[in-house]
C-alpha cells in the first residue's frame, strides 16, 4: 500500500481507531474520507484539515451502503483504498435464552455491513492503480472472549472473509487485514480509561510503522496482540483463552 498520494475511505472515522488512522494518514499527505452516523462527530475528526471530509453513513443499511457508495465513486473517482473500520461491540449472556436484537445488530454491523460495502466498491477499486482494502477484525478474532461472543465471532468470520477476499483480488487490488488488540477507546463503556489497555495513540504509532514498511504486511499485527493472534499456532490457545476470560470476568466483578 502506498505511503502517500492515496484517497483513502475510512468507515467509523469519526472516533477512537478510525478517527487516529484517518488523521494519521492525512499528515502522511493522502486526502481522507471519513465515514460515521454522526456529522458531529465526523466534522470535529475533520477540523482544520484540508483534503479531509467527513460524509454520513449507516453501516447497518444496505440500501444506504449502495446509494453512499455511489456519492463517493462520484465525488472522489480517485478514491482508491478502503478501510472497513466501523464496528460494534455489545457483552451478552449467551447461557440463556435472551432478546437477540443485539447480536443481530452486531452480525449486520460487523459482517455485513463490510462485506456490502465491499461489494459495493470493489469494481471501482479493482479498476483503480495501487488500491487496497483493509478490513479491521480484532485479536478476539483468534482467541474468543465469551462476554462479547458474537462481536468475536463476526471479527472471525471478517478475518475468514479477507482471507479470501485477498486471494479473489490476487494481482488487482491488495487485500490486508488489521487486527488491533484491547485499546483505549470507547467502543465499550469505560474502555477509554481501562487499565491493561493499549493507550490509542501509542497503537496508533505502532500502527502507521507497521504500515510504512514496503512491501506492507498482508496483516497488521502490534507487538500486543500477538499473544492473541499466535496462541493457537503456539498451542497455547486453552491458556490464553481462559486467562482472557478469567481476567473479563473479575473486571466485571469489579465494576458492579
Amino acid at each position: 500500500m502506498k505511503r502517500s498520494d492515496n484517497t483513502i475511505l475510512i468507515t467509523g472515522g469519526g472516533s477512537g481507531i478510525g478517527e487516529a488512522m484517518a488523521q494519521r494518514f492525512h499528515d502522511r499527505g493522502n486526502t481522507v474520507i471519513v465515514a460515521g452516523r454522526r456529522q458531529d462527530a465526523l466534522d470535529r475528526a475533520c477540523a482544520g484539515r484540508e483534503n479531509m471530509h467527513g460524509l454520513t453513513l449507516d453501516i447497518a443499511d444496505a440500501a444506504d451502503i449502495t446509494s453512499f457508495a455511489r456519492r463517493v465513486v462520484a465525488d472522489f473517482p480517485a478514491v482508491n483504498v478502503l478501510i472497513n473500520n466501523a464496528g460494534i461491540m455489545r457483552y451478552e449472556e449467551i447461557g440463556a435464552a435472551r432478546d437477540l436484537a443485539d447480536a443481530e445488530a452486531t452480525v449486520t454491523t460487523n459482517l455485513l455491513g463490510p462485506i456490502r460495502l465491499i461489494d459495493a466498491m470493489v469494481d471501482h477499486l479493482a479498476a483503480r492503480d495501487d488500491a487496497a482494502i483493509v478490513n479491521v477484525t480484532s485479536g478476539l478474532a483468534f482467541v474468543p472472549m465469551t462476554a462479547t461472543a458474537t462481536y468475536c465471532a463476526t471479527k472471525a468470520a471478517l478475518h475468514s472473509y479477507t482471507v479470501s477476499l485477498r486471494d479473489a483480488l490476487r494481482d488487482r487490488v491488495e487485500v490486508i487485514e488489521l487486527a488491533p488488540p484491547a485499546v483505549q477507546t470507547d467502543l465499550t463503556p469505560g474502555q477509554s480509561t481501562r487499565p491493561g489497555y493499549q493507550p490509542l495513540e501509542e497503537f496508533a504509532d505502532e500502527l502507521m510503522a507497521l504500515f510504512d514498511a514496503q512491501p506492507t504486511p498482508p496483516e497488521i499485527l502490534v507487538q500486543r496482540v500477538h499473544n492473541l493472534r499466535f496462541a493457537e499456532a503456539e498451542g497455547r490457545f486453552d491458556e490464553a483463552a481462559n486467562a482472557l476470560n478469567e481476567m473479563v470476568r473479575k473486571t466485571r466483578a469489579a465494576q458492579q
